[in-house]
């Protein structure tokens, strides 16, 4: 399912086959959270900003409009009209950080819903057939999400339980794989490692779920507010025992910056917000920096945000148009914004690719890694 086509140093290359294609890594995927992009973007948008795998989430789709009317009507790629990869995350996140209460126990986890407040309950069988019934390509393990910082008595017990509910995930998707009416009989499943900064506990949990049988393996609880180079460290800590024949995906990660250093150490998958996010608030992507767009030293200018760049923002419209409609409050501008930062962080995982490659992405990262992070001067 995986093949590696390159390396450099930890730097992967690799085809990740798919039951709706193949998956050209290291790959940043498009977070559609509700079956679109915030900020009037599409599946066919997507299509023109070269996405590859769009991330829908269970937890608001289980919510609104409900998975089992999106099985009724054929499920999440029919009911958005996207035709390549979808992955699904659990809905655990967003149990724990939505929910103003919530009782974990050993079933799973008893919480009121964010929107209407009604009593849910969730646990790994519900959020496995919640899944089956999107009909995505890979579904997420359902996982405990501890706050940082955590004690480590406590971490210790949530990685325990988190093994046992990537068991039940793993039992039951099987069994749901099998049945007549599953619209994905194939559907992929990743498992989650956690262990929140403790070195100990992120790698004897790696080292236990590896040994249930994964189409992938991510790393959770990060980017959730420690300083990066505790983010760097971690990765570096457990890559060394995650499997080399499958993909493995960096959870809400992150800034151009720490895709390129997280590329460098192993990572392969990669989501965030961030890029459409950003956009719908003025923040541009660029290869020369990130720009405000509503700043005054673009009233006048008749560039495209990014002079390197071909989508179809900076294809037809100028840096002071798209501010004109900032200021103006219309939504057109939020919308080309987005369509733009994820071009931006589509070509640079595209590049990365060429650059690993080529025996070239060492130079590539010094190069931008830094320059991307910091204010775009021109």
């Amino acid at each position: 399912m995986f093949k590696l086509i390159a390396k450099e140093k930890n730097a992967r290359r690799g085809e990740f086959y798919t039951p709706h294609g193949v998956i050209q890594t290291p790959v940043f995927m498009n977070v559609a959270t509700q079956g679109a992009i915030k900020g009037g973007v599409s599946s066919l948008d997507l299509e023109a900003v070269n996405c590859q795998v769009e991330l829908c989430n269970t937890y608001h789709l289980y919510v609104r409009p409900g998975d089992k009317l999106i099985h009724t009507l054929g499920g999440l790629h029919k009911f958005i009209n996207w035709k390549r990869p979808i992955l699904t995350d659990s809905g655990g996140f967003q149990v724990f950080s939505l929910a103003a209460l919530r009782k974990i126990k050993e079933e799973g986890v008893y919480f009121n819903s964010h929107v209407d407040g009604r009593k849910i309950f969730m646990g790994p069988e519900e959020s496995i057939k919640i899944q089956s019934n999107l009909a995505s390509t890979i579904a997420m393990a359902f996982d405990e999400c501890v706050e940082n910082p955590a004690e480590h008595s406590y971490s210790k017990q949530s990685c325990e339980r988190t093994t046992r509910w990537l068991e039940r995930c793993r039992t039951e998707l099987d069994r749901l794989n099998s049945l007549e009416d599953t619209i994905n009989k194939r559907q992929m499943l990743f498992g989650i490692n956690q262990g929140c900064t403790y070195d100990d506990l992120r790698v004897e949990h790696m080292k236990t779920i590896r040994e249930i049988p994964c189409d992938g393996y991510a790393i959770g609880g990060l980017a959730v507010g420690e300083p990066t180079d505790v983010m760097y460290h971690v990765i570096e800590t457990v890559e060394p025992f995650m499997p080399a024949d499958k993909p493995r995906y960096l959870m809400g990660v992150g800034t151009p910056s720490n895709i390129i250093e997280a590329v460098w150490r192993g990572i392969d998958f990669f989501d965030c917000v961030m890029p459409s996010r950003d956009a719908r608030h003025g923040t541009i992507f660029t290869w020369g920096g990130i720009m405000h767009i509503k700043n005054e030293r673009f009233k006048f200018d008749e560039r495209p945000l990014d002079l390197e760049c071909e989508c179809p923002a900076c294809k037809n419209f100028s840096r002071a148009y798209i501010r004109h409609l900032f200021k103006a409050e219309e939504m057109l501008g939020g919308r080309l914004a987005v369509l733009h930062n994820l071009y931006f962080y589509n070509t640079l995982t595209k590049r990365i690719r060429e650059a690993i490659e080529r025996g070239e992405f060492e130079s590539f990262r010094l190069k931008y890694s830094e320059r991307l992070s910091g204010k775009l001067d021109d």
